[in-house]
């Protein structure tokens, strides 16, 4: 079953890999960055907002999770 939650939880794993793949946006030097030319550290801040996302879609399925075994009466574990 499709849910708001879910639908969520999939954009937020789905968009590191449009960024990543969408190689037009982001293959240019500028703007530099404490020196770091663009195509660089636009590709680590990925790094890091990957992990920021994952967790996030981790942490909605545990409440969906939760709601779905509470919902059926499974609560009891």
């Amino acid at each position: 079953m499709v849910t708001p939650v879910r639908v969520v939880i999939a954009l937020c794993l789905v968009a590191p890999f449009v960024a990543m793949l969408w190689v037009g946006s982001y293959a240019k030097t500028d703007p530099v960055f404490i020196g770091i030319p663009f195509f660089y550290w636009y590709q680590m801040l990925w790094v890091l907002l990957s992990t920021a996302l994952t967790m996030i879609a981790y942490k909605l399925w545990q409440r969906d999770q939760r709601a779905r075994s509470a919902a059926k009466g499974g609560a009891s574990q």
